[in-house]
């Protein structure tokens, strides 16, 4: 069975508790093993190992979201400092209103 990995910002995080979602948003701050990423709001995330996150520069991440809307990072890719966030969060919003297009049920 598939499962989906909706894309989300930080408005859409109370809906996904305990699923795994996609965030393509800004890295605001780093301490130690946590990280604030702006995705249409700051969203806190608890970083594994691997993920290698620049203050400043875009962000995907995949992440499991926690009871208190944290999320914990499965992975993640930097995308330097040229990101379109405008069209990070369109499509989300489409992706959202359009869910049969974009999730396997």
């Amino acid at each position: 069975m598939e499962t989906s990995t909706p894309r989300v910002t930080c408005p859409y995080l109370n809906s996904y508790v305990g699923k795994n979602v996609m965030v393509v948003g800004k890295v605001a701050q780093i301490r130690g093993e946590d990280a604030i990423i702006d995705a249409d709001g700051n969203i806190s995330c608890k970083l594994n190992r691997d993920a290698h996150l620049v203050p400043g520069n875009g962000v995907q991440v995949i992440g499991k979201v926690n009871p208190d809307l944290s999320l914990k990072v499965l992975s993640s890719l930097d995308l330097g400092t040229s990101v379109d966030y405008n069209l990070a969060n369109t499509v989300v919003e489409i992706s959202h209103q359009h869910k049969g297009l974009f999730a396997y049920e």
